[in-house]
């Protein structure tokens, strides 16, 4: 019987990619160790008096760096929390941040709960104390520390720690901003639920504006007709595959779950499944023809693009060597151990690392606490003056169309479409867009103009590690 691989822990895999990235730089060993390091870690125990007893819950709150504040970070409801995964997230949110030019600090929290043993009303219970735990030592603050949903949480959880701190500290008028992700209705933005996985369609996007890295995958062409295998349909694996079929034309043959997968050649429809999996609680049932009892044999199956979107370590040394994608991208955090990453790069595999891949949430999230600061939504002010301008050179088209001499006239839609002034949906989908594509290149440049750099990873912790850097020496260290 095979026994499992031993290698590096998750905190351990992103230190050597850390390491690896900074053996290319000059840096002094002051600055580099400065960097390395998390600044701080808070660990709180709190009881919950539920069914009639005292419960003991274990939280964090990871402070990786303060080279910018507030620090921006999420939450995690997972019984896998733990300070080295918490202190390992916190590492990749302040390159992730850096890397997208978003202006935070990096941070991330966890509770070690499993929310499905648990009501909503026994979560907002367990979710108020934790969120009062960590208010009262200023590790939520608009200013200081900013979380997010993640894995286990999500809008619901967001509104209520937004509001535990709003009864906390009654008089600041930036409350909303202490928490990103909320619902609309709560000071939330338009398109932060969607945001990580359409910031993965578009850096799908920008990957394939560079016909170079497109090359070295050994693909061709554009996304259009790409076969995906998704594992996780979750929030992030969910949006990026309907985003990446219904716009793009990919066609997702494979969906991988916790009980088992689904895998046709022919194509999966994603919106039944999604539906399936809400009703049902998972994939079990749904298609016997297509139905896979070990899930994760489904990575290895032959697709262009192979998109882990739930947990760390899923392609490690016991599967790397047998991962037939041309290229992965790294929609979860961490889902490529580092032992996996260099089986894969020397079998020629291309990854779109997640500090890159999965930073749509944090862009977002930026784009919403600024909102909740400037306390106005995006495109009230601008829109209908947009409108009217429009309008002037549609009289002016319009009027020409009328000349019989001329004989054209305007496309059916033109006018609507063209007189529509941008929402608030449009201009966050906007500004992930831009970003996305200004991050990439940023990568590519260092990835195709340096001889020492053969991967997109390297390549993203080298442009993310040299503007912490930057932060750190204008502030004299």
């Amino acid at each position: 019987m095979n026994q499992p691989i031993k290698e590096p822990s998750f905190r351990e895999s992103v230190d050597q990619m850390f390491n690896r990235a900074v053996s290319l730089m000059d840096l002094s060993p002051g600055l580099e160790e400065k960097i390395r390091v998390c600044n701080a870690t808070y660990t709180v125990r709190f009881g919950v008096r539920l069914r009639g007893k005292i419960h003991t819950f274990t939280g964090y709150r990871s402070v990786h760096s303060e080279h910018m504040e507030p620090v921006k970070g999420g939450i995690r409801y997972s019984m896998g929390v733990n300070q080295d995964e918490v202190e390992a997230l916190a590492a990749l949110m302040t390159y992730k941040c850096a890397l997208v030019e978003a202006p935070f600090g990096g941070s991330k929290g966890g509770l070690c709960i499993d929310p499905r043993e648990y009501d909503e009303h026994e979560l907002e219970q367990i979710t108020r104390r934790f969120a009062y735990e960590l208010i009262k030592r200023d590790l939520i603050n608009p200013s200081q520390n900013v979380p997010a949903p993640d894995m286990g949480t999500g809008e619901r959880e967001m509104a209520w720690i937004a509001d535990q701190y709003k009864r906390i500290h009654t008089t600041d008028i930036n409350g909303n901003a202490c928490v990103t992700g909320k619902p609309l209705n709560a000071g939330g933005i338009s398109g932060r639920v969607e945001a990580t996985g359409r910031g993965v369609q578009f850096a799908l996007r920008a990957f394939f504006r560079d016909s170079e890295g497109v090359k070295k995958a050994g693909l061709t062409g554009d996304l259009d007709g790409k076969r995906v295998i998704v594992q996780g349909l979750g929030n992030v694996g969910y949006h990026a595959a309907k985003f990446l079929s219904e716009e793009d034309g990919c066609k997702v043959i494979g969906i991988i779950e916790h009980d088992g997968a689904l895998y046709n050649p022919a194509g999966l429809e994603v919106e039944k499944i999604r539906a399936w999996i809400g009703k049902h609680g998972g994939i079990s049932g749904y298609s016997d023809s297509h139905h896979v009892d070990k899930g994760a044999s489904v990575l290895e199956e032959p697709c262009d693009i192979l998109i882990p979107a739930a947990m760390e370590g899923v392609i490690n040394l016991n599967n790397a060597d047998r991962i037939k994608a041309n290229l992965i991208i790294e929609a979860a955090n961490g889902p490529v151990t580092a032992g996996a990453d260099q089986v894969l790069r020397e079998k020629g595999v291309v990854i779109i690392p997640d500090m890159y891949a999965n930073a749509g949430g944090v862009t977002v999230s930026y784009f919403e606490w600024v909102k909740n600061l400037s306390h106005i939504r995006f495109g009230r002010m601008q829109r209908r003056q947009e409108e009217s301008r429009h309008q002037l050179l549609i009289n002016e088209l319009e009027r020409l169309s009328k000349d019989k001499e001329l004989g054209w006239t305007l496309s059916p839609g033109f006018k609507d479409k063209y007189l529509r002034g941008a929402d608030e949906l449009e201009l966050v989908r906007s500004g992930l867009d831009d970003t996305m594509r200004i991050a990439y290149q940023s990568m590519a440049d260092v990835w195709h103009g340096r001889d020492d750099v053969d991967d997109l990873r390297t390549a993203a912790y080298l442009v993310a590690i040299g503007k912490v850097a930057a932060s750190y020496r204008a502030k004299g260290l």
